[in-house]
């Protein structure tokens, strides 16, 4: 895990979203907490773990308020599915993009909750 790769791209994300902060973890990693607020005005919170980070995609989780049961683009661990892991590029991915993603998938997930679809295209995984 590169500690200081996150903490500078943690710095930039920062200039773009309003709350991320980067926390130690009992691993001796790093997590990267964040907080979002949606069109809908609904306010999320949100971790990011990075397992061997930047070759391998960081796993998102939202941790406040809890996602509804059967909700689309999830793995079984309780992360999102924000990008496909094969679509992951260490050279061109960054914080910020995660972050984006990560706000996209909660206005989609609100769009899922009071239509009862799923906006956009899809990719099987």
């Amino acid at each position: 895990m590169d500690i200081q790769r996150i903490r500078a791209e943690v710095r930039d994300a920062a200039t773009t979203f309003g709350w991320v902060e980067v926390h130690p973890t009992t691993a001796g990693g790093v997590a990267v907490k964040t907080a979002m607020q949606t069109s809908m005005g609904n306010v999320y919170a949100a971790i990011i773990h990075f397992p061997n980070y930047p070759n391998q995609m960081p796993t998102v989780t939202v941790t406040q308020p809890a996602i509804r049961t059967g909700c689309p683009h999830r793995y079984s661990t309780g992360a999102i599915c924000y990008l496909h892991h094969n679509m992951w590029n260490p050279g061109r991915h960054n914080v910020t993009f995660v972050l984006a993603r990560l706000a996209k998938w909660l206005n989609k997930y609100e769009i899922w909750c009071a239509k009862g679809y799923w906006p956009g295209a899809e990719q099987a995984h």
